[in-house]
């Protein structure tokens, strides 16, 4: 009896020659997005100086550049979303880009500027956007002494330091203070107590 031989499935019906196809055309085309991706890039806003906390947002305190950013794009703000009466709701330092979660508006803002005269210097390393708490000992009964230092407001942050006036500038004592207006109560109670105040950079000791 003669045998014939069984007819072999041609190639390209093999349904695994099928699916490796499908495979390597969309690991084709996922690398063809990603690439695509990282050559787009979106303008956004750069900060040219150190923005403090609770300051208004200017379109002259940034500049425009072009960053490819991805699937986080939408937070950061491009030139068109800065608008009148923005703050910072937290420091910018100088370079970052404007994250949205940053920003807020005045009237939501808790916090104000107040000036306090530092009866111990102001550490060197201390600046704008540097986050400090504020320390004060209270004057004891007509000796001239004071009780032990204790935290007045430890949520602070330094908006500026003013040069002394003469023609060797120094650092005055004095330095303006971003604190929260549930603090500004006690703040100027210290000082119209003649408490003596010092500036205690985070991560120091007193």
């Amino acid at each position: 009896m003669t045998t014939h031989p069984r007819a072999r499935r041609p190639f390209w019906g093999d349904i695994r020659f099928l699916i490796g196809l499908v495979l390597v055309i969309l690991s084709i085309a996922g690398v063809w997005l990603i690439v695509s991706s990282a050559r787009e890039t979106t303008p956004v806003l750069q900060a040219n100086r150190t923005i403090t906390q609770g300051e208004a947002l200017a379109s002259g305190d940034f500049q425009v550049v072009e960053v490819s950013l991805g699937t986080v794009v939408d937070g950061y703000l491009a030139p068109q979303d800065l608008e009148p009466g923005m703050i910072a709701a937290r420091t910018v330092a100088d370079g970052e880009l404007l994250a949205a979660a940053a920003t807020g508006d005045a009237e939501s803002g808790r916090t104000t500027n107040i000036v306090v005269e530092s009866s111990v210097g102001i550490p060197a390393r201390v600046e704008a956007g540097t986050p400090v708490e504020l320390w004060y000992s209270p004057p004891l009964q007509d000796d001239g002494e004071y009780d032990a230092p204790r935290i007045l407001a430890a949520d602070v942050v330094v908006a500026s330091i003013p040069e002394s006036d003469g023609v060797l500038a120094e650092r005055s004592a004095a330095v303006e203070l971003v604190i929260d207006r549930a603090d500004v109560a006690d703040v100027l109670a210290a000082i119209n107590a003649g408490a003596a105040l010092s500036i205690v950079p985070l991560g120091s000791g007193s």
